[in-house]
C-alpha cells in the first residue's frame, strides 16, 4: 500500500473505489486523481484527503494508473497519457468493451495492462469485478488488481475472451435486477398494495434470495423447487413467466449485451 495509485476520471465508480481503498487501508496522501472540472477535484479533495492532479502528472508520478472514463473518451485520453507513461506502469482499465490490445498498441512497448469490468453495486462495497491480463501483465499484477477491486466487493479472474460475457451478465446485471423490481413493484400495486408497502416487500425478499443462493450452496433449481408447492400460488406464476417466454427473453437479452460490448471493442458508436 506504500505505491501511488491514480484514478483518472473520478466519476461515482472512481469515487467508491476511492472510498473503498481508504477504509481498506489505503493512505489518502498515496492516492491521486483527476476530474475533468476543478469544482470536482476540490471536492475529491476535501472529502477524502487525495491529491488532485493532471492526467500527465498522474502518469508520470503514479505506479498505478486506473482509466475509469468513458469508452468513448478513452482514445482521448491514451493520447494524451501516452507521452508520459513508462512502460514499468501498471495500467488498469475499467471501460467496457475496450480490450487490452487497445491499450498496448497505444502505450509504451510492454506495458502491462489489466482489464476490469467492475458494477455499481461498488457504491455499497458489494460489487463483482472481473479481471483479465493482457500480453504483459503477470500474476503481481493481476493480484494488485484485486487488492484495489476487492475494496469495493467481490473478484473473479477470467480470461480476456469471457470478458465481453461477463459484461453481459454482472457489468450491466444490476440493471436488470431493479428493472425486475420495478416491475414487480408495479405489479403489487395492480394487486392493490400502496408503492412503498410493495417496494419494501420485493427488495426484502430479493435481499433475502440473494443471500441464500450466496450462503447455502444450493442450486438455485433447487432453492426455488423449496418454495413451489404442488398446485400452489408459486407454480401458476411460473407457468405465466414460462408463457410469456421470460426465459427466453432473459437469454435474448444477455447476448444482445454481449453484442453490444463486442460492437464497443471494435469501435462501432451507433
Amino acid at each position: 500500500m506504500t505505491q501511488k495509485v491514480a484514478v483518472l476520471g473520478t466519476g461515482k465508480i472512481g469515487e467508491a473505489l476511492l472510498s473503498g481503498m481508504i477504509r481498506a487501508g489505503w493512505a489518502p496522501t498515496d492516492l491521486l486523481v483527476t476530474a475533468r472540472r476543478q469544482e470536482r477535484a476540490d471536492e475529491l479533495r476535501t472529502r477524502y484527503g487525495v491529491t488532485p492532479v493532471s492526467n500527465q502528472e498522474a502518469a508520470k508520478t503514479a505506479d498505478t494508473l486506473i482509466l475509469t472514463v468513458k469508452p468513448q473518451d478513452m482514445g482521448a485520453l491514451l493520447d494524451e497519457l501516452a507521452p508520459h507513461v513508462p512502460a514499468d506502469r501498471l495500467v488498469i482499465s475499467g471501460a467496457a468493451g475496450i480490450p487490452t490490445a487497445f491499450f498496448e498498441e497505444r502505450l509504451a512497448t510492454g506495458t502491462p495492462v489489466v482489464r476490469v469490468m467492475t458494477n455499481t453495486p461498488a457504491l455499497v462495497d458489494e460489487a463483482m469485478s472481473v479481471i483479465s491480463a493482457g500480453s504483459h501483465a503477470t500474476a503481481d499484477h493481476l493480484a494488485h488488481a484485486e487488492e484495489i477491486f476487492g475494496a469495493v466487493g467481490k473478484t473473479l479472474r477470467v480470461p480476456e475472451s469471457q470478458q465481453d460475457a461477463c459484461t453481459a451478465l454482472s457489468g450491466s446485471g444490476p440493471a436488470y435486477f431493479f428493472y425486475l423490481v420495478e416491475a414487480m413493484t408495479d405489479a403489487g400495486i395492480l394487486l392493490g398494495l400502496p408503492r412503498d408497502k410493495a417496494h419494501d416487500l420485493i427488495v426484502q425478499s430479493a435481499i433475502g434470495a440473494a443471500t441464500m443462493l450466496r450462503d447455502s450452496g444450493e442450486h438455485p433449481v433447487k432453492l426455488r423447487e423449496n418454495v413451489t408447492s404442488p398446485a400452489g400460488t408459486t407454480i401458476n406464476a411460473i407457468r405465466e413467466l414460462e408463457n410469456h417466454g421470460v426465459r427466453a427473453a432473459l437469454i435474448a437479452a444477455l447476448e444482445a449485451a454481449r453484442d453490444r460490448s463486442r460492437e464497443l471493442a471494435s469501435g462501432t458508436k451507433d
